[in-house]
């Protein structure tokens, strides 16, 4: 049975992958249009969240997402989740209409045609390299300061471990959401570890629930409270894996 589970796996894999290609190819027109001018990444942002639903519901993946808020038109938002797949860059699209701009690593910048888009919409960081992190954090503050929301995973990539329920939190999106007084926008995704983790041989179609908390303020906050707005935001997301609510 678990060898016949892993064969099921490789093919759905193969068929994500596929997907996104499909997606990718019949988009692309709409995507290298909105890519053109900097200005336009709003237009973009739309594009892309067609392109995360033609993949989600592609792989048979039905997004189910519980809203205890509802984001304010033109406001600017500090988005984090935790992370488990490659379907969380399509959920986080998905749940939200706010334009925000993903700090992501850069090896996904080598994957044909989604990465020419990615690289030239999202802030690409290494996170082996220090120079590198720093330059991600001025490329944020800037799109921050064009009143766009920022979206960071703060576990800083996915546990090798698939039995961590959620890692420690890294201060990058903290230090940011404080500096600009912006809140914090939290989520927590569910499902997409048991739909399609980073382990090739594991995955399947089925619900995709998404909880969009409520906002973490950061108003008269400063760098030393980051600790505490780091641990109050984990322990939000964290308690939704242990107890879901949707």
């Amino acid at each position: 049975m678990k060898i016949l589970s892993s064969i099921f796996a490789t093919f759905y894999r193969l068929w994500f992958y596929l997907i996104i290609a499909l997606a990718t190819i019949i988009l692309f027109p709409f995507l290298l249009i909105s890519i053109l001018k900097y200005s336009w990444y709003p237009f973009f942002f739309k594009v892309a969240r067609t392109w995360s639903a033609f993949i989600l519901y592609g792989i048979g993946c039905f997004p189910i997402i519980k809203r205890e808020i509802k984001y304010e038109k033109g406001k600017s938002y500090m988005f984090v989740a935790n992370h488990t797949s490659m379907t969380d860059i399509m959920l986080m699209f998905y749940a939200t209409k706010n334009p925000f701009v993903f700090v992501g690593k850069k090896e996904l910048a080598k994957i044909p045609l989604f990465g020419y888009i990615y690289k030239r919409t999202c802030i690409l960081v290494d996170r082996g390299n220090t120079k590198s992190r720093v330059e991600a954090f001025r490329r944020a503050e800037i799109r921050l300061n064009e009143g766009l929301s920022v979206c960071i995973f703060p576990e800083g990539g996915v546990p090798d471990d698939l039995s961590i329920l959620l890692d420690e939190f890294k201060d990058g999106a903290f230090r940011l959401s404080i500096e600009h007084q912006i809140p914090i926008a939290p989520m927590t995704f569910h499902d997409n570890k048991k739909r399609l983790p980073y382990s090739f041989f594991i995955g399947s179609p089925g619900k995709m629930r998404a909880k969009i908390h409520q906002l973490i303020p950061t108003t008269n906050l400063t760098l030393e409270n980051r600790k505490e707005l780091k641990k109050q935001t984990r322990d939000v997301i964290l308690g939704e894996l242990l107890n879901a609510s949707v």
